[in-house]
């Protein structure tokens, strides 16, 4: 039995001994880690308390985690040695949810596979999000319960969700658990809906009236009916793998993968029509989509294609898939665009920058546009549209993203320079 199910195969709470103080890098280093931290920073409304939950949990303030549906709890130490019960709930997936979500992880065995290797693939939770499932907490999802009293998010629990971005780059499966399912219970549901669906394709039959005979009846009803609502998955383009050779010049590993990617996208866009009702003509473009493709490219000759068909070349392209799977659109946007910072945009980062470090502990920066590099550092922040800082390194002679953005510079910097090896930033 997992330690996280109970003997009636129900989620059961998990605890996790306390981690020790972390210095000098950046809380999360998934990508799930620092969207469950950029939920909880779009939600808090105290940025000091941010700040003060930070350094508590460097200090190595939070104590046990228990990890529950629904909730996650610690006992957070202030510096003075007071003691808080600290709790962030979490809405739990709902049984229809939890069905089109082992729906959307059967179709594709890479997805199963990634989470048994400790990693959760972007594909998977895209996909998720195709069927209206969002795995990953969103803007007010992350609700603070503290016995200190305050009402929004404070010091103790800011600590404590800082903590849980550590522990979910470690297992991401926690993330499951708090949404209502543990480890082997998932992992017994999937298997289940695996073997139901490989036998309902192995018996289907296709069925239907011939259309000649239905108009000669003479019995078709007036008008047309009603559109069918969306499927609940998307389809699943037929294998072109098998059978018959392909035709000259066809690639058919490279025209499966495209097939299903587009099935995926199809779906996607039907899914934003029917559920808002209009269309507000948003769409990626077509380098964009390269990059996308290129994220789960079957193989070396699908990828030289989308490197020659984008115009990135290898190199440049291995560069942006990097960024995709660091942040999509926006993370692209960070790594292609160099735009000039002025007015008030200027003045927050300059105050960012400044409040990020003691006065003797700033790094020197050089700065061009979006860009700060520390000269001779091999490190570099880029500030987003959106006042967030993205980490880059210097590898090759090339600017390659080093993980995703962070509302604090420190932390961002420090997470360039934990890939490149080099003496990473003390504590601000």
């Amino acid at each position: 039995m997992s330690r996280y199910d109970d003997e009636q195969g129900r989620a059961a709470g998990h605890t996790l001994a306390a981690l020790p103080p972390v210095r000098g890098r950046g809380f999360a280093q998934s990508w799930w880690g620092r969207a469950w931290l950029q939920a909880f920073e779009d939600t808090a409304l105290d940025g000091a308390a941010v700040k003060a939950g930070r350094r508590l949990a460097r200090a190595g303030g939070v104590g046990a985690v228990t990890v529950r549906p629904g909730r996650v709890t610690a006992v957070v130490h202030d510096p003075g040695g007071a003691a808080h019960r600290a709790d962030v709930l979490v809405p739990e997936l709902s049984e229809e949810e939890w069905r089109r979500f082992l729906d959307v992880t059967v179709e594709q065995a890479g997805h199963m596979a990634a989470l048994l290797d400790g990693e959760l693939p972007p594909l998977l939770v895209e996909d998720a999000a195709v069927g209206g499932i969002e795995l990953l907490p969103g803007l007010g999802d992350l609700e603070p319960e503290c016995d200190c009293g305050a009402w929004d998010h404070c010091g103790h629990t800011a600590a404590l969700c800082h903590q849980v971005a550590r522990l979910l780059d470690e297992d991401p499966f926690l993330l499951l658990l708090l949404r209502g399912r543990g480890k082997d219970t998932f992992l017994a549901e999937l298997h289940v809906r695996g073997t139901a669906l490989r036998t309902e394709a192995s018996t289907s039959v296709t069925g239907g009236v011939d259309a000649a005979e239905a108009w000669a009846s003479g019995d078709i009803l007036p008008g047309l009916p009603e559109l069918p609502g969306l499927p609940r998955v998307p389809g699943t383009p037929p294998s072109l793998t098998g059978g018959a050779a392909p035709a000259p010049g066809i690639d058919p590993v490279a025209l499966e993968h495209l097939a299903g990617r587009t099935a995926v996208e199809a779906y996607r866009l039907l899914a934003e029509v029917l559920r808002s009702g209009v269309w507000d003509g948003t769409a990626r473009t077509a380098a964009q989509d390269a990059v996308r493709l290129a994220c789960g490219a079957p193989s070396d000759d699908v990828v030289a294609r989308l490197a020659e068909g984008s115009g990135r070349g290898r190199e440049g392209l291995a560069t942006a898939v990097r960024a995709w799977r660091a942040g999509g659109v926006a993370a692209l946007a960070v790594l292609d665009e160099e735009w000039r910072v002025e007015g008030v945009a200027l003045a927050r980062a300059r105050a960012a920058l400044e409040a990020a470090w003691e006065a003797d502990e700033r790094p020197a920066f050089h700065s061009s546009g979006n860009r700060w590099t520390v000269p001779g550092g091999g490190v570099q922040l880029r500030l987003g549209r959106d006042g967030h800082w993205w980490p880059y390194r210097e590898e090759g002679g090339r600017w390659t993203p080093a993980g995703g953005p962070d509302p604090d510079p420190a932390t961002a910097l420090a997470a360039a320079r934990l890939g490149a090896g080099l003496e990473a930033d003390q504590d601000h």
